[in-house]
């Protein structure tokens, strides 16, 4: 017959084996060091085997403790996965986003209301910051970043990538003066972002020679900027036609030229491995991803 073990003590037990320190097993366990020490009594004398070596600067597993405490950790680590699905089916659900504050604003906000009629029981916390972030550590459950796609240990759902496009107040370009040619946005000031880089690529997309005039002009960290100093009139800014699309439908930007260039980044959606197999996460990468599409 299976002998019954304490569950605090295969606990304890676990937490002992992993940091290797009673004191620091009682920290984790919000416990007093005296209580560990008891638990380890009580399973060893229960199982008649020793667990652990008594050293001078701590405890080191025993061959029979190293053989078993693997399992052990991966089972209350499912344990910990099992009780964070059963908060999560409790009452409304909140979901973390993090992702830069353009994207906030010109392409996820003004969708999130498709997605609460459909999850009316999920919250949505935005987080928009051009900061690097640990979604681990700063418990995000869905990060959107533009980049190239390579972000080690997260998994990694391609979204989108953003079709730059040139775009200026209506004033800006003289009455009855039709662009037909990329080098003709040469004549107007250009606008930048911080790298500088878009403009000359883009220039050489369509075929034209690299002049130095395509490097000139002021430049913007952050793409919402870039946008207004073009609705000013400041000069003709290369961006994203979906964050420009407001403006455009309201009259405040036009596309001076039909040449579209796809970025060299894309829009990619980072989880945690098994961040997955929470019904709240996989319902807002599946929403998402479909509203990326639909653009298509």
């Amino acid at each position: 017959m299976t002998t019954s073990l304490p569950l605090l003590a295969l606990r304890t037990f676990v937490e002992v084996g992993q940091r290797g320190s009673i004191k620091s097993a009682a920290e984790a366990l919000n416990v007093t060091s005296g209580a560990v020490s008891q638990q380890i009594r009580l399973l060893e004398d229960r199982i008649g085997v020793a667990l652990f070596t008594r050293e001078r600067h701590g405890l080191r597993l025993t061959a029979a403790g190293t053989s078993v405490h693997p399992s052990l950790r991966q089972a209350f680590e499912q344990i910990e996965r099992t009780v964070q699905t059963l908060e999560d089916i409790k009452g409304r659900q909140t979901l973390t986003v993090s992702t830069v504050a353009t994207f906030a604003a010109s392409w996820l906000v003004p969708r999130l209301g498709r997605f609460n009629l459909r999850h009316p029981h999920i919250e949505i916390r935005v987080e928009a910051t051009s900061a690097l972030v640990d979604i681990r550590r700063d418990r995000i459950d869905v990060a959107l970043r533009h980049g190239l796609g390579v972000y080690p240990g997260l998994n990694v759902t391609r979204l989108m990538a953003p079709v730059l496009v040139p775009v200026a107040c209506p004033g800006l370009v003289a009455a009855g003066a039709v662009l037909q040619e990329p080098e003709d946005c040469l004549n107007y000031p250009l606008l930048h972002d911080c790298e500088r880089a878009d403009w000359p690529l883009w220039f050489t997309a369509h075929g034209d020679a690299a002049d130095p005039r395509a490097e000139r002009g002021s430049a913007f960290e952050d793409d919402f900027l870039l946008i207004r100093a073009a609705e000013a009139g400041q000069g003709i800014a290369l961006v994203p036609i979906e964050y420009a699309q407001a403006e455009i439908v309201a009259g405040r930007l036009v596309q001076v030229l039909d040449k579209p260039w796809p970025a060299r980044f894309a829009y990619y959606v980072l989880t945690k491995p098994d961040a997955m197999q929470r019904p709240a996460v996989n319902a807002f990468v599946e929403w998402i991803t479909e509203e990326a599409q639909d653009l298509g």
